[in-house]
């Protein structure tokens, strides 16, 4: 067991200093920060679930579409919402079939009671679209968006071409 008296607490302080610039190890917070403050955000419009306003919205928004159209949208794992929905059709948010030229395909649409969901909730969800807009300008956000892409892009890069870069300097 290390003794107490050991810790060295400008040690962490640097640590820490030196953390809040690790771009991969604050993309975690920042998402578990956002989902639970949506969550929260949520509860005061009816109770639904992240997934289900992010697909309830969609739907709405943009009328019928398959699995892989949600997925793109919301840059979301297909698996993800391929498990999720069957809960959705079940509580009654959304109806699913099989697309008529492609049987592979399933279409999602909402139903009458998603769609009143989806209007509770939307109120609310606009505020917090609206805070945020208090909070960053159009322009702040247009470059935090840019930098989010090109972030995205890079974590996107297979890690054996930025290995194989780095060995052929």
């Amino acid at each position: 067991m290390t003794d107490p008296a050991k810790i060295d607490p400008e040690r962490i302080r640097e640590r820490r200093s030196h953390e809040d610039l690790n771009v991969f190890s604050r993309l975690p917070a920042v998402y578990a920060a956002s989902r639970r403050q949506g969550q929260q955000f949520l509860q005061f419009g009816g109770g639904i679930s992240i997934m289900e306003w992010r697909v309830l919205w969609d739907l709405c928004e943009a009328g019928p579409m398959t699995i892989r159209d949600l997925a793109t949208i919301q840059r979301a794992d297909h698996s993800l919402l391929s498990r999720a929905l069957p809960e959705m059709k079940r509580k009654g948010f959304v109806t699913m079939h099989r697309a008529q030229r492609d049987k592979r395909q399933t279409i999602v649409e909402a139903t009458t009671e998603g769609r009143a969901a989806y209007e509770l909730a939307a109120p609310v969800m606009a505020r917090r679209r609206a805070a945020l807009r208090e909070a960053l300008t159009e322009e702040e956000t247009r470059r935090f968006i840019d930098l989010l892409d090109r972030v995205e892009m890079f974590l996107n890069t297979p890690a054996a071409e930025i290995l194989q870069k780095d060995m052929a300097e």
